[in-house]
């Protein structure tokens, strides 16, 4: 640490990294010993000189951004179409790019795979239930529910013949009927 602190002090005249200001790199100083009056002018002279370019650089560039900018006003170009234009240019770049195709290639694999996947796994569903449908266990469990419902399903002598239907009886869920049949009746309006 110290020996970096010896080595600043050394060389006073380092050279600054980029994006640091000269000017607060570097001290107050007096100008080298070295150095006559004349040079020291010569050098403000030179100085001088190259602040006007950069102030009329500067506002050559004003200009030209202004003419620039009428321009594209005149020819209907706005920032949004600008935008526009960049990103339908950038996106063109990117579908055209080696990566981008084979990315999508890939994929589209992928997809092709998981569809064919996707469909087998239906079949072997379709298959395994109507293996159990067709199996005896589950004939006779559908027997005994449609017995059930049978049994549930109330007869024509208790329902209001106003509510009959002329389509047939009616379908009603057999869980919605109640289980033990009531042991009052209850008038119907």
């Amino acid at each position: 640490m110290e020996d970096a602190e010896k080595d600043s002090q050394q060389h006073p005249d380092s050279i600054p990294e980029v994006g640091e200001d000269a000017v607060t790199s570097v001290g107050p100083s007096s100008p080298p010993p070295a150095m006559t009056e004349e040079e020291r002018q010569e050098l403000q002279e030179e100085l001088d000189k190259v602040e006007d370019e950069i102030q009329t650089l500067s506002q050559v560039l004003a200009a030209k951004e202004k003419q620039l900018a009428d321009i594209k006003r005149k020819l209907g170009i706005t920032p949004l179409n600008e935008l526009k234009q960049n990103i339908t240019k950038t996106w063109q770049e990117v579908t055209t790019s080696t990566a981008y195709r084979r990315t999508s290639e890939t994929l589209s694999q992928a997809g092709l795979k998981a569809t064919a996947a996707f469909s087998n796994v239906g079949s072997v569903i379709s298959r395994k239930l109507e293996d159990v449908r067709n199996a005896p266990t589950f004939k006779s469990f559908e027997e005994k529910v449609e017995t059930l419902k049978t049994k549930m399903t109330p007869s024509a002598s208790t329902s209001n013949p106003s509510d009959e239907d002329s389509s047939g009886p009616t379908t009603e869920s057999p869980l919605s009927q109640p289980e033990d049949p009531p042991t009052q009746e209850t008038p119907l309006n």
